[in-house]
């Protein structure tokens, strides 16, 4: 399982150091926080880049969406007719200019655009199917995604991932592209019937041998390495590590304004505020939080070597980056060459995690809203959930998935 960065506001520079550092790599571009020429610039930088790569999410998850820069795009449709857009010229003149726009950027496979799903119901299943036949067609032979855009609601349903699985073999896409609304709104998911169903839809598409990347996520989503996910997507500020659906309207409160920097403790799968970790200094448990040297990348060691640590300096930018490079990190240490192996190894991050947040917390060092603790056991009841479905069939065929 890979991390791709997931474009957000103000990343531009971000990515390039990353990719840069890192020898390569992938960013999923993002219309809405782009205008033309920043996605031509920025694509063109990044596949400069020995193994640097591009995809263009078209961000077409609710089409009557009015944010300007979004809208602004040449692909974008001037006039939408629920319905009957599918069905004609419409649809072609959309897919046309989208796949135009992916050539001009050099992306090496085509995300198709994808309409949020509030239920999986026979019309949104032929919507799916008509973007993947005509972009098909027009795409000439180039790998597409098909995107799967499901609200939080659709997610928790059973019934509707089963029927989301049941028609996805008459699709035969190249690979999928799935995003999922976060419960509540909730950064951290707290609850375990939507990560588990997010896991089987995941591990259903795989078996179909089809790629599957997971869009707007964090490091809650390390648990995907158990279904052999392609790729993981991340980004820097909340709104790109959790799909909402109405950051893509004009009212959308960005959420820069709530400015605070974290700390990300891989460790204990928490972040923390750099206060806590004065306080964590001054109970001689600061040294329990200090990354491993494979996941510091240079960002956060100063942190850790003697100094109050809100004395020393810690920006906003090298806490994103940090984030960005633990998790990139994480997800290479996860790859493993069973299922057994791996998900044992999801066992040892949680319960790691689960006895370093213990000792903080009585130490009075808390996460707040980004504490992991209370989905700790939602991962664990998911990742149980997941082995009674699909546990024998991912034991036998996780060599052919690889």
């Amino acid at each position: 399982m890979e991390l791709y960065l997931q474009f957000g506001y103000g990343m531009m520079q971000h990515c390039r150091h990353l990719i840069s550092a890192w020898g390569g790599g992938t960013v999923v571009l993002s219309p809405r926080d782009m205008s033309d020429k920043q996605l031509n610039t920025l694509s063109s930088e990044i596949t400069g880049v020995d193994g640097g790569r591009v995809l263009l999410d078209p961000q077409f998850y609710l089409p009557h969406a009015d944010h300007e820069r979004l809208c602004s795009h040449c692909y974008w449709p001037s006039d939408y007719e629920t319905g009957a857009f599918f069905q004609g010229d419409a649809l072609q003149d959309l897919l046309r200019t989208l796949i135009d726009l992916n050539n001009a950027i050099g992306t090496n496979e085509i995300i198709l655009p994808g309409l949020l799903a509030t239920a999986v119901d026979d019309a949104w299943i032929e919507t799916e199917r008509a973007v993947l036949e005509v972009g098909r067609e027009i795409a000439s032979g180039r790998p597409v995604l098909t995107t799967i855009a499901l609200d939080a609601d659709t997610t928790r349903n059973q019934d509707h991932i089963a029927s989301l699985l049941e028609a996805a073999p008459g699709w035969g896409a190249d690979g999928y592209y799935i995003v999922c609304e976060h419960p509540k709104g909730d950064y951290l998911v707290r609850d375990p019937n939507w990560l588990a169903n997010v896991l089987d839809l995941v591990a259903g598409l795989r078996l179909l041998r089809a790629k599957v990347i997971l869009g707007y996520c964090n490091h809650q989503m390390l648990s995907a390495s158990v279904v052999q996910a392609n790729a993981i997507c991340s980004g820097t500020w909340m709104n790109v590590r959790s799909f909402p659906p109405d950051k893509f309207r004009s009212s959308y409160d960005e959420e820069i304004r709530q400015r605070a920097t974290w700390y990300y403790c891989p460790q204990a799968l928490s972040e923390y505020k750099i206060p806590f970790l004065d306080v964590a200094q001054r109970q001689n448990l600061l040294a329990s939080m200090t990354p491993a040297p494979e996941l510091d990348g240079g960002y956060v060691q100063h942190l850790f070597e003697g100094p109050q640590p809100t004395t020393v300096g810690f920006s906003e930018q090298l806490a994103f980056r940090h984030y960005l490079h633990a998790l990139r990190g994480q997800t290479r240490a996860l790859q493993h060459e069973s299922y057994d192996e791996t998900c044992t190894a999801n066992d040892i991050l949680l319960n790691e995690a689960e006895d370093l947040i213990g000792t903080l917390v009585v130490a009075g060092i808390r996460g707040q809203q980004r504490d992991f603790s209370d989905s700790i056991d939602v991962n664990r009841a998911a990742l149980a959930l997941l082995d009674s479905m699909r546990g024998p069939t991912l034991r036998r065929r996780w060599s052919a998935l690889a």
